[in-house]
């Protein structure tokens, strides 16, 4: 596998932000970049092509990836709905998926999961310590059996997954890593965590 012909990445930015107020999470400032910008940043260069999923704003994240696509259906389903709906626009074999709101992914996260996938149809993404589900690397050919399980009413990426042939690739080097913001104060905390890190010698 060629990630740089066979993989699309995907970039989950279409919650609600519940946690954060509502506030589009994608969008929300972090060290004077959009969070998405950071998450892009992991996988620039490293794909095919990125998609980015959203359902609003989708003007502000037109310039944030090559393409922007929105849920198959609304009324924020979830990330199943968002991967579904990059699984379908998706043009390659392969679609990495990855949340918004993780600005320090791994820069080698794209060739440490497509090295780690073996012969399994998805990889996710572990830090040692627990798995990341919106981590994971997808065969493009699971869309159907997707679309049915939605259909079925099912919304937990877990149990979908373990519907099919699925690897962990240990990540446990770099837990910190996947640290996700899902509020103002854990935002807030890895940022000085990142100042304090630049200062340090």
């Amino acid at each position: 596998m060629n990630p740089l012909n066979d993989v699309t990445g995907l970039i989950l930015a279409g919650g609600q932000g519940r946690r954060m107020g509502g506030r589009d999470k994608g969008l929300e400032p972090f060290n004077g970049r959009p969070l998405v910008a950071h998450v892009r940043d992991r996988l620039s260069g490293r794909v095919a092509t990125l998609l980015v999923n959203a359902n609003r704003h989708l003007d502000r994240y037109q310039d944030l990836g090559d393409r922007v696509i929105t849920d198959i259906e609304g009324d924020f389903q979830g990330p199943l709905m968002g991967i579904y709906s990059g699984l379908s626009a998706a043009t390659t074999p392969w679609v990495l998926v990855v949340p918004c709101d993780t600005p320090t992914l791994p820069d080698d996260l794209v060739s440490r999961l497509v090295e780690g996938i073996g012969g399994a149809d998805i990889a996710v993404a572990d830090d040692g310590e627990r798995l990341h589900p919106v981590v994971a690397l997808v065969r493009t050919s699971l869309v159907e059996d997707l679309h049915a399980a939605l259909v079925s009413g099912e919304r937990k990426i877990d149990r979908w997954y373990a519907r099919h042939a699925w690897c962990r690739v240990d990540f446990g080097d770099c837990p910190q890593a996947f640290t996700n913001l899902n509020t103002d104060a854990d935002k807030t905390r890895l940022e000085a965590h990142l100042r304090e890190e630049t200062r340090t010698p």
